[in-house]
């Protein structure tokens, strides 16, 4: 049923939890895990243009990091992974991803932060609801 799954993360401390989870399903499934780390573009948008190369330089390594720390993770119990990072909109780069990749389940995070999920809407809000797959979210309290 699940034989390739995707683990969206940003490298918060709450994404190791995530990361447990995606690679025990992985592990019971013998299933393949992608790894994406989205560097949001939309942070660019308040900065001056002389600090945008150094800033962008420093979310693609965050991301990187967070990538390989997922992947490692993963290989380290014999799960196939691939990484991959992405500069975009995080919510519609995991969806294409998942497309693009026929990805089974998405298994990520949820902030729980009231200002991100009621105001300005949560990614793992946008992929729940748009997802072509099942998405399995954890929460910050897992």
């Amino acid at each position: 049923m699940y034989e390739t799954i995707l683990f969206p993360t940003d490298g918060t401390d709450h994404s190791a939890t995530v990361a447990d989870h995606a690679v025990d399903i992985a592990e019971t499934r013998n299933a393949s895990l992608h790894v994406l780390s989205v560097v949001d573009d939309r942070a660019f948008l308040v900065l001056d243009d002389d600090r945008v190369e150094g800033v962008r330089a420093d979310l693609e390594e965050n991301a990187l990091e967070a990538a390989d720390r997922a992947a490692t993770r993963a290989n380290d119990n014999g799960i196939q992974t691939e990484t991959a990072i992405q500069t975009g909109n995080p919510a519609e780069c995991i969806l294409e991803y998942a497309d693009a990749h026929e990805i089974d389940l998405v298994v990520m995070g949820t902030s729980g932060d009231d200002y991100e999920n009621n105001v300005v809407g949560s990614v793992s809000q946008r992929v729940v609801r748009s997802a072509a797959v099942p998405v399995l979210t954890i929460g910050p309290d897992a």
